[in-house]
């Protein structure tokens, strides 16, 4: 028996417009948005690791798990037009679609839970009893440069797939390249150059992903 294809999907600017951490700030003022902003734009572009970023990032931002919430729900507002047709359809065909995230598991929670379940690998957040921010799982490794196709290799262990495709737009998804069958650069919302020149296939919407499945 032949083991499950397994599609590795990024959340933020790939699944969804918007990027969790970012919306997060926006809700501290202009200033905080513009500092996070610009560690996220380093990181996804490479030019900086994720580790240098992910904390510092948080540490700004300290959000509640009622703002948690609610770019859970921004999240679903703007989902990728196009994701939750084609990704019915890729499961129809026997595809096994997951999130993988650098992003935070309550806020995802939505997005998958519209997607209709789909299994999430991302970063937990912890809070007090009173809802304010407490800590994250700084051991979880998509915190960390490498993150990603560490999961994807535990994933493979586990359950020796005879398949694996990731889409995604940044430095972190582009990491992946070489422990995939196919890496997809996903540009709809955030072309990055280092990921475009790098990746093998690069879509703009999730309507182009079957095409590609199928060769």
């Amino acid at each position: 028996m032949s083991g499950p294809h397994l599609l590795f999907l990024d959340c933020d600017s790939t699944l969804s417009a918007i990027e969790g951490v970012d919306e997060l700030a926006r809700l501290r003022g202009p200033d905080c948005l513009a500092r996070v902003e610009a560690m996220t734009n380093d990181a996804m572009e490479g030019r900086l690791p994720v580790e240098e970023v992910f904390g510092r990032r948080l540490d700004l931002i300290r959000p509640t798990r009622a703002e948690v919430a609610e770019i859970g729900r921004r999240y679903v507002a703007q989902v990728e037009p196009t994701a939750q047709t084609v990704l019915a359809q890729l499961q129809a065909a026997g595809w096994e679609p997951l999130i993988l995230s650098g992003g935070f598991r309550p806020a995802i929670q939505p997005l998958a839970d519209f997607f209709g379940g789909l299994p999430i690998e991302a970063v937990e957040l912890y809070f007090n009893a009173d809802g304010t921010y407490r800590d994250f799982d700084r051991d979880y490794p998509t915190t960390r440069s490498g993150g990603k196709p560490e999961v994807i290799s535990r994933l493979q262990r586990e359950l020796q797939p005879e398949r694996m495709v990731m889409v995604g737009d940044g430095a972190s998804d582009l990491e992946a390249q070489p422990v995939v069958d196919l890496f997809v650069g996903f540009g709809r919302y955030a072309a990055r150059p280092a990921v475009r020149s790098a990746a093998k296939h690069f879509i703009h919407s999730f309507q182009e992903l079957p095409s590609l499945l199928q060769a």
